[in-house]
């Protein structure tokens, strides 16, 4: 069975959904300060700075979705 382009979600979108999520729970991108140890900027940080990290975290979603499923040897 083929399913259409328009069906299925692109892995980039996927991804995008991720870093949203992750973002929005860690306060990434915001200048105030998360309580999570390494996903928010240092304070004071530059935009520049804040942009790469977020640049990163998406490249780090990319992975997470593009990455294969392993069979654990598990049965459902």
């Amino acid at each position: 069975m083929d399913i259409s382009p328009n069906a299925a979600r692109r892995s980039e979108d996927i991804a995008l959904d991720l870093l949203k999520l992750v973002a929005a729970h860690t306060n990434l991108g915001n200048k105030s300060v998360s309580g999570t140890p390494g996903f928010a900027p240092a304070a004071g940080a530059k935009a520049e700075d804040q942009v790469a990290q977020i640049l990163d975290l998406y490249a780090r979603c990319r992975e997470a979705v593009d990455a294969p499923l392993t069979s654990s040897g598990s049965k459902k």
